[in-house]
């Protein structure tokens, strides 16, 4: 693939037909499925890192941050279910991944490492890219603002370059919490250690006490790498809730009961639904994680259906829930926690965090308040990790793209502040709610549209539909 490199900047704006910003998972699927359509088109993809494919989910380097789905369930191929499957079924008999055989599972229930499962995305790319008449090239830069003009729109990118094209999509993916700087920053990003830089806490004292904030499986990846690291200190957790996530089990297949039932309207109605059949299942032995790994497939036509006390509603009271059920860990990060738990060197504690308090010898302090009480907590260790999970909200990121599209008012907040408002088919709402004919997104920016907008599958079906519709363009 062609890519021009940061530093050979270009006076001429060089124009395509579809641009492309964001060049992770999200955009390279919308530029697979724009390649396998009739005709020629023009697609320039921006991304900063040297690779596309990757972005910040399968960028990661450790075979222990692995996928939270089985290969059964991460084709990035809407049409063929079974994609990764036969993918990695080759990779592996080529030599590739000899760890895969610790599982002693078939091929379709492994859980890959999520670098692995980039080679993958990238590999189909480049398959699409053999067998089509369109074009994909690889900007090297970084978008740094938008202008939408009569004819198309514009893009300024971070190394002087400027790009014009007839339609652009923000294809971002999403802003991790630990890696994405604030509007308005608590400081804890400054004090805390990446969850994924197994390097850097190989620094840490091996028994010393390391914080954690959030509960979720951002922090599975960060006791891992902790695990990697050689840490075999205390750790401890805390959460709103203290919740973890529930193991991921193969239970078998159930019936899809929300298929022909159109009389649920509402996230309550949805959870009373889902708590019965998941009793129906229990009462005959079967895992409940059956009943609710159908759910899936209706989430975005009940959520976008709901009204914004419902999914005010839902946010405030289920998604703790929700997030712990349906967010499940891989079996052998849930193995590490429970022997780490059962060891007594893990603790999760239900506690809201209020602050850090200056550093003194060295030492982290969290100030916190622990569920169910009224006064304020302290907590230190010799290192924090900030797990708390994606920022969704873009007024709080302090990135020159989202700040210049909200300030051109190009876009607006999503339903709850979740990413950013769009039509049923991506085309951005501006800060009127004016549908754009120019400018369109998918992915984890339309986290508040659809509710679960950022699994390989949900982005895999966006890719399809939007393709499909920029083409008819």
């Amino acid at each position: 693939m062609s890519e021009t490199e940061r530093g050979q900047a270009t006076k001429a704006i060089r124009n395509a037909d579809v641009l492309i910003i964001g060049g992770g998972l999200s955009g390279t699927l919308l530029a697979v499925q724009l390649l396998r359509l009739p005709g020629t088109r023009k697609v320039l993809v921006i991304e900063p890192r040297m690779e596309l494919g990757r972005g910040e989910a399968y960028s990661a380097v450790e075979l222990g941050h692995t996928l939270n789905g089985n290969a059964a369930r991460m084709s990035v191929d809407p049409d063929n279910a079974d994609d990764l499957t036969h993918w990695l079924s080759e990779y592996i008999a080529a030599g590739g991944w000899p760890e895969s055989d610790q599982q002693h599972v078939p091929v379709s229930e492994l859980f890959p490492p999520r670098g692995i499962f980039g080679v993958y995305a990238q590999q189909r790319l480049a398959q699409a890219r053999a067998g089509s008449a369109s074009t994909v090239e690889h900007i090297r830069a970084e978008v740094i603002d938008v202008q939408v003009e009569p004819g198309g729109v514009r893009l300024t990118l971070d190394d002087g370059q400027a790009l014009r094209g007839a339609r652009a999509v923000l294809a971002t993916g999403m802003f991790p919490a630990a890696r994405t700087p604030q509007t308005h920053s608590s400081g804890v990003n400054a004090a805390a250690v990446d969850p994924w830089d197994v390097r850097a806490m190989t620094q840490l004292d091996p028994h010393a006490t390391v914080l954690i904030i959030g509960s979720g499986l951002t922090m599975v990846d960060a006791v891992v790498s902790l695990e990697q690291a050689g840490h075999r200190g205390p750790i401890e957790i805390f959460s709103r809730h203290g919740l973890l996530p529930h193991v991921r089990r193969q239970p078998p297949t159930w019936a899809d009961f929300l298929a022909d039932d159109h009389g649920l309207r509402s996230p309550l109605q949805l959870l009373r639904a889902v708590r019965r059949e998941c009793q129906k299942a229990l009462a005959q032995g079967i895992d409940w994680q059956a009943p609710l790994d159908t759910v899936r497939a209706h989430i975005g036509r009940l959520w976008s259906q709901a009204s914004e006390r419902e999914k005010r509603q839902f946010v405030r009271h289920v998604r703790p829930w929700w997030e712990s059920h349906h967010h499940r860990s891989p079996p052998l990060s849930a193995e590490l926690l429970a022997r780490l738990h059962g060891e007594g060197r893990l603790r999760i504690h239900a506690a809201s965090f209020l602050g850090l308090e200056p550093t003194v010898n060295g030492k982290v302090t969290l100030r916190l308040r622990r569920r169910g009480e009224q006064h304020t907590t302290h907590f230190s260790g010799a290192a924090l990790i900030n797990s708390s999970g994606i920022e969704y909200d873009w007024r709080r990121v302090a990135r020159p793209l989202p700040r210049q599209l909200l300030a051109r008012g190009l876009i607006k907040p999503g339903p709850l502040a979740l990413g950013i408002a769009a039509d049923a088919s991506g085309a951005v709402l501006d800060e009127h709610g004016v549908v754009s004919e120019r400018l369109f997104a998918m992915g984890p920016p339309l986290r508040g549209m659809w509710w679960e907008s950022t699994a390989v599958t949900d982005v895999a079906l966006q890719a399809k539909a939007l393709a499909l519709k920029l083409a008819q363009l």
